[in-house]
């Protein structure tokens, strides 16, 4: 029986399970199941600045997400599942990825049809069975994970999705314990799903694993560690803390966090496929990561200011099919993420909270990031610079309450080789209908 198999009849049989339980005892099911339908509809316009090809990408879509998660049987072991369904439409797209000249290309927000045109619709059905022992969760399905060392990109109509099992604790009062498996990962423009690897990499593999914990060593201090291992990738280790502190009339947060990445398996045999993208590392993983982040936050107000030094021949490695993902970094932004071979970045940021003003809901952050001293084999060092603007508003009553609007602007410069010249607009519309 291979793994597809296997994992399946797992599926299959904890579901069947969970089946008979409900019969007998529905009743823990039923009250602790909700559903919710997200709607989003997404405009994405982006202009490439530098290069010939391609200059511009425009696309409008609506999406809906159904989200269904029951409750639990009751009894010694509580068992239930979810289903999570999915569908973006095309309203608008343009061009073919293949035809020369092209004003405009399609694929930032709908995989592409046969003719390299984007699809008219798509969209995926997932399930996952759970089961719950005190404070202890087991998940086999879909996942979304939002942990250091696997982030969940939700950046277009609809979001990344993975699929594995996932052990969550939480028995052990301050200390919450997370150990899984991710076998297949969906992109947020697919209705497939597939193996994994990293930027860089051509051969995929079906075993990411991972292993970790957040504890709460005080009220204003929590301290992580992961480990993870991307099968002949990389191995990584993860060491953070957030620490809060009250500092005048405002509130000071600070968050640390520092991986170190090696090379693993086919990648450290340097074989073919499995290389990393980096500055003379002959394909192999080697990267340490290392930043800082203090917010001090006071009336509304919120300033940030933050480092980050990575060094190593190769860049920060993590879960990346190619379609859109995101890394643990305070650098991740909406266009780049400043994670290359010896890059050094500060950032600013600043936002407001126009509840202070009288103006509930309304929401603005200003975002400056400049990372120098790429590792380059032309001019020996590059850099990069990003400026990113987002404004948020919720109604907040009447018979459109809950309705959000979010203008998302970025432009990035770069000399690093390869890399475009980018401005950036996201206009997105979302709406929560609450079934149960």
């Amino acid at each position: 029986m291979n793994k597809t198999h296997l994992a399946s009849a797992v599926l299959v049989s904890i579901l069947a399970s969970t089946a008979s339980s409900l019969v007998q005892a529905n009743q823990g099911f039923i009250e602790g199941s909700k559903a919710n339908l997200g709607l989003r509809n997404f405009y994405f316009n982006q202009d490439n600045r530098s290069g010939s090809a391609a200059p511009r990408a425009e696309e409008w879509g609506q999406g809906f997400v159904l989200d269904f998660q029951s409750g639990y049987s009751t009894g010694p072991v509580g068992l239930g599942f979810d289903a999570l369904g999915q569908a973006g439409i095309r309203l608008d797209s343009g061009g073919r990825t293949d035809k020369a000249g092209r004003s405009r290309s399609p694929g930032a927000l709908f995989p592409l049809d046969d003719d390299n045109s984007a699809v008219s619709s798509f969209g995926r059905f997932d399930l996952t069975a759970k089961a719950r022992i005190a404070n202890t969760e087991l998940r086999i399905g879909t996942l979304r994970p939002r942990l250091p060392i696997l982030v969940q990109n939700d950046g277009r109509l609809l979001p990344q999705t993975f699929r594995g099992g996932h052990l969550t604790s939480s028995d052990i009062s301050g200390l919450t314990l997370h150990l899984g498996e991710i076998r297949e990962a969906s992109g947020r423009a697919s209705s497939d799903y597939e193996d994994l690897r990293i930027a860089g990499g051509t051969e995929r593999v079906d075993q990411f694993r991972f292993a970790g914990g957040d504890y709460k060593l005080t009220d204003n201090l929590t301290t992580s560690y992961y480990f993870a291992e991307l099968e002949d990738y990389y191995r990584q280790h993860y060491l953070g803390a957030v620490h809060t502190t009250s500092l005048g009339n405002g509130k000071l947060s600070t968050d640390l966090r520092y991986f170190d990445s090696n090379a693993h398996g086919a990648n450290k045999r340097q074989e073919a496929g499995f290389g990393a993208s980096g500055f003379q590392n002959d394909g192999k993983v080697d990267n340490t990561a290392a930043s800082a982040l203090f917010t001090f936050s006071q009336s509304g107000h919120a300033f940030g200011l933050g480092y980050q030094h990575l060094s190593g021949s190769s860049n920060f490695p993590f879960v990346n099919n190619g379609d859109g993902a995101t890394a643990y970094l305070i650098t991740d932004s909406q266009i780049g993420k400043f994670q290359r071979a010896g890059e050094r970045t500060w950032l600013a940021r600043y936002g407001y909270d126009f509840a202070n003003a009288g103006v509930p809901g309304l929401r603005a952050n200003l975002t400056y990031l400049r990372g120098d001293n790429v590792d380059a084999a032309v001019s020996g060092k590059d850099s990069e610079w990003e400026r990113d603007v987002r404004v948020d508003y919720t109604i907040q009553d009447g018979p459109l309450k809950n309705l959000g609007f979010s203008l998302r602007s970025a432009a990035l410069r770069s000399s690093v080789a390869n890399q475009r010249d980018i401005d950036q607009t996201r206009f997105i519309i979302s709406y929560n209908v609450v079934l149960l």
